[in-house]
C-alpha cells in the first residue's frame, strides 16, 4: 500500500495548485495487506508519522519541500479516514458461511465515497475516467484484492503508454548508433588507402579516437533519453502519476541499454580495426607485386616495339605469358599463415570459466574442444542422480529437471547458432570478440534461466557451443585466407593485365573501358554494400508502425489473438513448448507479409541508391573543378570524397590504375555515363531480387531487432511458464497479464498423471501448496510464493474470471495436449467447456486492456 500512496502523493503534489486538497480514506482488507498497527487502529500516530515521512520524500523529489506532512497534500483524518473490509467468508470457501458484516461494511464504504464526492470540487477526470476508477475500486472490494493491479484499465493504459514511448526512444538510440558505427567501420576499412578521411597514420591512435567519439555519442543519447523520461513524467496528461513507481526501473533500463550498445560498438570497432591491421602487410605485398608486374609489362612493350615487326594477338599473348611466368618465378610467395581458431576459442573459454573455480577447469580439461559440438547436444546428468536423491524425491522429478535443462540448452544453442551464422555471412576474418559475444549470450541466458543448473551443465553446454562455433569460424578464417592469398589474387588479374598490355601496345583509347572498370569494380560493390547496410533499420522502422510491435503487451495480445483464430493445436503446442522459436518464425512471417508487394522495400533501396549516386556525382564534379594534373590524382580525389560514405576496395583500385593511359577529361565524361548506367542496372537488380534473399544480405537483421524488442527479459512465470510482460530491460519485478493453467506447461498430478487445471493467479490467493526444485521439493504455500520467487508479482485472482482464454484453449485441446505430453487428460470443469470463442477473446482483451 505504501507504494500506491507514494504515487498518489506525487500526483497530488503536481495537481495541488489547481484546486483544493482532495479527501482521502484508506480501505484495508481484513488481514494480510495491512501492518499490525494499522490492523486494529491501535497506533494511528505511528501511521501518520510514516505518511509524513513519505510525503516529505515525495515533496523533495517534486521540488515542493514546503509540504511537510501528509495532510498538507491530502485531506485525511486518522480518526475517520480508515475503512476496514472484513473477509467475505467465515473460514475457507466454498463450504464456509458468508460473513454478514461484509455487505454492511461495503455499503458503508459506498455511502462514504458518495459523500466525499459530493463535498469535492471540480476534478480533471471526465465521466469515463471516473467510471473506470469506480469499477476498479468496486472489483477490488468485491474480490478482496487491494494490491496495485493492472486490472485497472487506466493504470494499464498509462503503463502501456510509457512502454510505447520508451520503445521509441530505445529504437532511435539504437538506430543512431547503428548509423554511427557503420560510418566508423567505413572509415576503418578505408584507413591507409586513398579513400582515407583521417590524417592519423597509426591504427591504434585512430581506434582510440573513434572510441572516444563513440563514448561522446553514447553519453549524448543516454542523457537525451533520460531527459525525455524526466519530461514524460512532468506532463499533466496520460495519468503518468499512476506509473510513478516505475520511473526508476525505466531510468535503469536506459543506463543498461547504453552499456549494452557500448559493449557491442566497441567490439565491432576493435574487430574491424584488428582485421584491417592484420591485412596491412598483405596489402603492401600485393601492391609491390602489382608494381613489379606493371614494370615488367612496360619492359615487354618496349621490347615488342623495338622489333619493328607487326605482331599478331597470338604472338603478343605468347610474349605476355612468357613474361608472366618469368616474373612470377622472381617473386616470393610465402603462404599466408592459417591460425588455429580452436586454440583461440579454447583460451577464451578458459578465461570465461576461470572464475568458476577448480572444478570447472577440471571438467574443461577432460575433453578437447575439437571433439565438442560434433553431435547434437544431449544433456546427460552425470553425477546428478546421487545429488537429486538428497534434493528431489522420485525419478519423475529428475526426469523433469533433465527435460528443463535440455530445453534451456536448445534455446541457447539456437541463439548462438544465429549469431555465428550472421558473422559467417559477412565473409570476414575471425576475431576473438566473436566468441566473446557468443559466451556473453550464453552467460546472459543462463543467468536469466528459471531452471536449476549446475557447473557440469554450464561447462558441457559451453564446450558444445564453442566447439561448434570454432569449427565454423575455422572454416570462415580459411576461406578468408584463400580469398586474400596474393598469388591467387595475381592470377585472378592475369587476363586483365594481358588486355591492358595490348591496349597500351596498340595505343588504344581506354577511357570508356577504364570508366566501366572503375564503376563496376570499385563503385558498384561499394554502393550495394551501403544499401545493404542501410536497409535493415528502414525495415524495422516500417514494422514498428504496426500496432503489435509498439510495445510488449501489444505483441503478446496480437500473437495470442492470431493463435486462437488459427484454431490449430500444433501452433499452440509450439508456442507453449518452443516459445522463442515460435516467436521468431511469427515475426519473420509478419515481415514477409508486410513486404510481400516489394514496392515499399524498393522505395527504401532507391532512396539509398540515389543518395549514393548524388554523392558520387558531387565527388566527380569537385574533382573536375580542381583541375588535377593526372588521372591517378583525379581518381584519388574522387575516392577521398567518397571515403566517409562508401568502402572503396583498394585491390580493385590498384588493379584499375595498372597500365592506365586514359585521358582524364574523356575518362570523366565516360565515368558520368557509366555511373548513370550503373544506377539503372542496380535498380533493376534490386527489383528482381526476392525480398527473402535481400534479408540474408542485410547487416542489421530486422527479425532479430524485432525479436529483441518483444521478447523482453526472457523470464517466465515459475508456475505456468508464461513470459514476463514488463517493459524496459532493467525491471526488478516480473509480471504477466494473462496466466494460464499449469497443465498447459506439462504439469501433472503425481498419482493420476492427469494434467492439472490449477491457475497460478488463483492459487496464490488460496491455501494450496506447491513444490519444485527451488523449494528443494518441500511443500510451500502458494500465498507466500514470494519467499521463493521474490522477483515475481503474480496478481491474486480470487474471481477466477481472468483466464477464460486459456481455459477455452485447454478445454478444446485437452486430449491433444495430454497425448503430446504423454499424460492423462485433465479433469476439465464443466464451466470451462461452456466458454465460447467470443468469451475467450473478450477475456483476452480485458487482460491486456484492449478497448
Amino acid at each position: 500500500m505504501k507504494d500506491i500512496l507514494q504515487i498518489v502523493v506525487h500526483a497530488f503534489l503536481r495537481m495541488k495548485e489547481v484546486g483544493k486538497k482532495p479527501k482521502c480514506q484508506f480501505v484495508h482488507q481484513n488481514v494480510s495487506d495491512v501492518s499490525a498497527h494499522e490492523k486494529n487502529l491501535r497506533d494511528r500516530k505511528l501511521l501518520l508519522e510514516q505518511l509524513n515521512e513519505m510525503t516529505q520524500a515525495a515533496a523533495k523529489m517534486e521540488k515542493k519541500e514546503e509540504n511537510k506532512s501528509f495532510i498538507d497534500v491530502i485531506e485525511y483524518n486518522p480518526e475517520t479516514g480508515n475503512c476496514y473490509i472484513p473477509g467475505l467468508w467465515n473460514g475457507n470457501p466454498p463450504m464456509a458461511p458468508v460473513n454478514a458484516g461484509y455487505s454492511e461494511t461495503v455499503y458503508e464504504l459506498k455511502k462514504n465515497i458518495i459523500q466525499l464526492l459530493g463535498s469535492c470540487g471540480s476534478t480533471s477526470n471526465n465521466i469515463l475516467e471516473f467510471r473506470e476508477w469506480i469499477t476498479s475500486l468496486w472489483n477490488a472490494v468485491k474480490h478482496e484484492n487491494f494490491i496495485f493491479s493492472f486490472r485497472n484499465s487506466l493504470v494499464a493504459d498509462a503503463y502501456m503508454r510509457l512502454c510505447t514511448e520508451y520503445n521509441k526512444w530505445e529504437w532511435e538510440f539504437k538506430k543512431e548508433m547503428y548509423t554511427w558505427v557503420t560510418k566508423a567501420e567505413t572509415r576503418i576499412s578505408n584507413f591507409g588507402t586513398v579513400a582515407a578521411t583521417s590524417e592519423i597514420s597509426d591504427m591504434k591512435d585512430f581506434i582510440t579516437v573513434l572510441k572516444g567519439e563513440a563514448a561522446i555519442e553514447l553519453t549524448k543519447w543516454e542523457t537525451m533519453i533520460l531527459d525525455n523520461l524526466k519530461k514524460y513524467f512532468e506532463q499533466p496528461e496520460g495519468h503518468v502519476y499512476l506509473v510513478e513507481g516505475y520511473r526508476e526501473e525505466f531510468s535503469n533500463s536506459i543506463k543498461s541499454l547504453r552499456r549494452q550498445i557500448e559493449r557491442s560498438m566497441f567490439n565491432q570497432l576493435t574487430a574491424a580495426a584488428d582485421i584491417k591491421q592484420g591485412m596491412k602487410e598483405l596489402d603492401k605485398i600485393k601492391q609491390n607485386q602489382t608494381k613489379e608486374f606493371e614494370k615488367a609489362v612496360h619492359t615487354l612493350i618496349d621490347e615488342c616495339r623495338k622489333k619493328k615487326v607487326k605482331m599478331t594477338d597470338r604472338e603478343l599473348d605468347e610474349s605476355f605469358n612468357k613474361m608472366w611466368t618469368e616474373t612470377l618465378n622472381t617473386l616470393s610467395f610465402s603462404k599466408l599463415k592459417t591460425s588455429d581458431i580452436f586454440a583461440s576459442v579454447s583460451l577464451q573459454l578458459q578465461t570465461n570459466l576461470s572464475h568458476k573455480g577448480s572444478h570447472a577447469c577440471e571438467l574443461l580439461s577432460k575433453k578437447s574442444l575439437k571433439d565438442c559440438g560434433l553431435e547434437p547436444f544431449m544433456y546427460t546428468p552425470e553425477g546428478v542422480v546421487e545429488d537429486m536423491k538428497h534434493r528431489v524425491r522420485g525419478w519423475f522429478n529428475l526426469k523433469n529437471l533433465v527435460k528443463a535443462r535440455q530445453e534451456l540448452a536448445d534455446r541457447i544453442i539456437s541463439a548462438c547458432n544465429d549469431s555465428v551464422s550472421d558473422k559467417i555471412k559477412e565473409k570476414t576474418n575471425y576475431h576473438d570478440t566473436y566468441i566473446q559475444e557468443i559466451l556473453h549470450i550464453i552467460d546472459e541466458r543462463l543467468s536469466n534461466a528459471d531452471v536449476d543448473i549446475d557447473i557440469e551443465f554450464k561447462v558441457s553446454l559451453k564446450q558444445h557451443i564453442c566447439g561448434s562455433a570454432a569449427r565454423k569460424f575455422q572454416q570462415m578464417h580459411e576461406d578468408f585466407i584463400q580469398e586474400n592469398d596474393h598469388y591467387r589474387c595475381l592470377q585472378k588479374n592475369k587476363e586483365k593485365f594481358c588486355t591492358d598490355f595490348k591496349d597500351v601496345f596498340y595505343k588504344r583509347d581506354q577511357c570508356q573501358k577504364k570508366a566501366e572498370e572503375f564503376t563496376n569494380q570499385s563503385l558498384k560493390p561499394a554502393v550495394e554494400d551501403f544499401v545493404h547496410r542501410s536497409l535493415g533499420p528502414d525495415i524495422v522502422d516500417k514494422m514498428l508502425t504496426r500496432e503489435e510491435f509498439s510495445e510488449r503487451m501489444s505483441f503478446q495480445y496480437s500473437i495470442l489473438e492470431d493463435l486462437v483464430s488459427k484454431s490449430d493445436f500444433r501452433s499452440f503446442q509450439r508456442y507453449i513448448c518452443s516459445y522463442e522459436a515460435y516467436v521468431k518464425v511469427w515475426i519473420y512471417n509478419r515481415i514477409m507479409e508486410s513486404f510481400s508487394s516489394e514496392s515499399t522495400v524498393c522505395e527504401f533501396e532507391d532512396r539509398h541508391l540515389q543518395s549514393c549516386i548524388n554523392h558520387i556525382n558531387d565527388a566527380i564534379r569537385k574533382a573536375k573543378a580542381e583541375k588535377t594534373d593526372s588521372l591517378r590524382t583525379f581518381v584519388e580525389k574522387i575516392c577521398k570524397e567518397l571515403g566517409k560514405k562508401l568502402v572503396i576496395s583498394q585491390d580493385a583500385l590498384d588493379a584499375f590504375m595498372v597500365l592506365n593511359i586514359a585521358d582524364q577529361e574523356q575518362f570523366a565524361h565516360w565515368l558520368n555515363v557509366c555511373v548513370s548506367d550503373m544506377t539503372e542496372a542496380l535498380r533493376k537488380k534490386f527489383k528482381n531480387t526476392r525480398f527473402e534473399t535481400k534479408l540474408t544480405h542485410l547487416r542489421v537483421k530486422p527479425q532479430n531487432e524485432l525479436f529483441t524488442r518483444v521478447i523482453g527479459c526472457g523470464k517466465q512465470c515459475p508456475f505456468c511458464k508464461i513470459a514476463c510482460d514488463a517493459g524496459g530491460r532493467a525491471h526488478t519485478k516480473h509480471f504477466a497479464s494473462l496466466h494460464r493453467p499449469k497443465g498447459l506447461g506439462q504439469v501433472r498430478w503425481d498419482d493420476s498423471k492427469k494434467l492439472t487445471t490449477d491457475i497460478c493467479s488463483s492459487c496464490v490467493s488460496s491455501d494450496l501448496l506447491f513444490r519444485c526444485s527451488a523449494t528443494k521439493n518441500e511443500w510451500h504455500p502458494y500465498k507466500t510464493y514470494k519467499d521463493i520467487f521474490p522477483d515475481w508479482n503474480i496478481r491474486p485472482d480470487v474471481s477466477l474470471e481472468a483466464s477464460d482464454y486459456w481455459k477455452y484453449v485447454m478445454a478444446k485441446y485437452n486430449k491433444e495436449f495430454a497425448e503430446a505430453y504423454e499424460a492423462e487428460p485433465a479433469d476439465i470443469p464443466d464451466s470451462w467447456k461452456e466458454i465460447t470463442l467470443e468469451q475467450a477473446m473478450k477475456s483476452l482483451k480485458e487482460s491486456f486492456s484492449i478497448k
